[in-house]
């Protein structure tokens, strides 16, 4: 499972159960135990790309025009179909609602110039023709988009703001992660700034200058300061009150935040036709909202 990230255990599982998965030629049971020199294939079905379906999913679009659409994306939503998520993603979404859309990256990625993660929320830009997205893409590359951040993390950082310039790659065991690399990492840089101090919690802001995969979430695991409920790279997937209260979890009590918390909060680009600069903030949701008030309430700081 850990050489086919975008895959479930479950997903795979399935595959050897339908005999999909041989070992050395042969069919096996999922119990089997691996031997060194076992010549593995896997034959994973093709999603194919005339079949994205346009799906009739609710969309919090922030602006729109004949050549962009910014959108409010919630979190648990995957940003176009892989591995297991063939439905239910912005691209079966944007599909339904634009009758254009750029194809630069493919039928599967239409109208994706960047992404946000699964379980991050927030302002997103989508592309509506490939002379468009052409532009837009060169100012990212030119690192002319700025984006902005917010996010809640564990502990409480030393200084008001600060530079992280940490290259990142994926994880030397587990490939669904990435890690801070030396030896092969990609040039990652990212700038925080406290917006307010909790005991033992930082609401921070962040601007990433760079842009790989999870380049938040790991470097703010790496200065160690995860960002709080990252089932990936802090030690918890959920945060509750009584986490904050440091007492036993009662029966039945539910969490405050359950995903990570961190939120796409603002974007500033050049519009590609008009040249005019384009600035738009969505507020945090109400999960981040609930955890940040908690805090507030339960671990105010205290200098």
């Amino acid at each position: 499972a850990s050489r086919l990230p975008d895959y479930s255990r479950t997903f795979l599982q399935k595959l050897v159960k339908e005999g999909a998965v041989l070992v050395n030629g042969h069919t096996v049971k999922s119990s089997y135990d691996i031997q060194k020199g076992d010549f593995i294939s896997v034959r994973v079905p093709v999603i194919e790309e005339s079949k994205i379906v346009p799906e009739d999913i609710p969309i919090d679009i922030v602006y729109e025009d004949d050549y962009l659409m910014l959108i409010n994306k919630p979190y648990d939503m995957v940003v176009h179909p892989a591995g297991r998520h063939h439905c239910g993603t912005v691209v079966n979404a944007l599909a339904f609602h634009c009758q254009n859309l750029s194809q630069v990256n493919g039928p599967l990625k239409a109208g994706i110039v960047h992404r946000l993660d699964r379980d991050t929320s927030g302002i997103m830009l989508t592309i509506k023709s490939d002379a468009v997205h052409s532009q837009i893409a060169m100012q990212f590359e030119k690192r002319s988009v700025k984006k902005e951040y917010l996010a809640v993390v564990e502990g409480e950082l030393m200084l008001d703001s600060d530079e992280i310039s940490l290259p990142i790659a994926r994880h030397i065991i587990d490939s669904q992660k990435m890690a801070v690399r030396h030896d092969i990492g990609k040039e990652a840089v990212s700038i925080y700034e406290v917006v307010e101090r909790f005991r033992g919690y930082t609401l921070v802001k962040i601007m990433p200058k760079t842009g790989r995969t999870h380049q938040i979430r790991v470097h703010m695991r790496a200065i160690g300061h995860p960002v709080v409920a990252d089932f990936m790279y802090s030690s918890q997937e959920s945060c509750y009150l009584s986490d904050l209260l440091q007492k036993e979890r009662e029966e039945g009590e539910l969490p405050i935040i359950d995903r990570q918390a961190l939120h796409a909060h603002r974007i500033e680009f050049f519009h590609p036709i008009h040249n005019k600069k384009m600035e738009f903030e969505v507020d945090m949701p109400e999960d981040i909202s609930a955890l940040v008030k908690t805090l507030r309430d339960v671990r105010p700081y205290r200098n």
